[in-house]
């Protein structure tokens, strides 16, 4: 057997373990709603695994039947689900849907997480200015959050604000050094403001390979246009 083979055969395995692992997951939910038909939270966890089984239609009507149960029960309950109906659309690419519900929620505490997938989802929709607003909003409670950090780093950097968003990458990796993703893209911010990108772009490779191989593109596309600009 060859070590593509092996990597493979490996590969495999992993998947198989985890596809068991979600389908007796997904029976154990099934049977807990049985159970206990009045926890809305059962149905809010079974939402979550078909959206990571990729099932959004069963998610949906799923997510769409519990509002129908819960919704005049209470608020949080109202809040839970709309919040897990959104992040359903969000998934599947359905943006403008997700907005509609993640604009919905009122409870405090998921405040603030639905202000991040909002900010997530007008990025779907390349909508960068309103997705920046959102991220700072989340920001004010969990300014510490290496997560919105890097999500208000995004949107400034795709507006063109090169500095902030260095300011939040830095912010965000101090937080989360390990954040592969966040070190490619401060390595971009770097490239852009005339720094030296090296130790961010050798951490991203470390880290986060695909997502490193992913840019490298996005990163000559770059370079090409600071070329170019510095020859004019």
């Amino acid at each position: 057997m060859t070590e593509t083979d092996k990597q493979q055969a490996a590969q495999k395995a992993d998947r198989d373990a985890k596809q068991k692992e979600s389908e007796q997951l997904l029976h154990r939910l099934v049977q807990e709603i049985d159970d206990d038909p009045d926890n809305y939270h059962t149905y809010y966890d079974l939402g979550a695994l078909l959206v990571n089984l990729k099932s959004y239609t069963q998610a949906e009507e799923l997510m769409m039947k519990a509002l129908g149960l819960f919704a005049g029960k209470s608020r949080a309950a109202k809040d839970t689900l709309m919040y897990g109906l959104g992040n359903v659309y969000y998934e599947a690419g359905e943006f403008q849907k997700a907005i509609e519900q993640f604009n919905q929620v009122k409870d405090t505490k998921l405040k603030s997480d639905a202000y991040m997938m909002l900010s997530q989802s007008y990025m779907g929709n390349n909508d960068h200015k309103t997705a920046l607003a959102f991220a700072l909003t989340a920001a004010e409670n969990r300014r510490q959050d290496p997560q919105i950090n890097q999500l208000i780093a995004d949107n400034l950097l795709a507006v063109g604000s090169f500095e902030e968003a260095a300011k939040y990458y830095d912010q965000s990796l101090a937080s989360d050094p390990k954040n592969g993703r966040a070190q490619f893209d401060r390595g971009i911010t770097a490239v852009v403001m005339g720094q030296d990108a090296t130790a961010y772009f050798k951490k991203a490779k470390q880290l986060d390979p695909k997502y490193y191989e992913n840019g490298q593109s996005r990163l000559a596309d770059i370079q090409a246009f600071l070329t170019k600009k510095k020859e004019r």
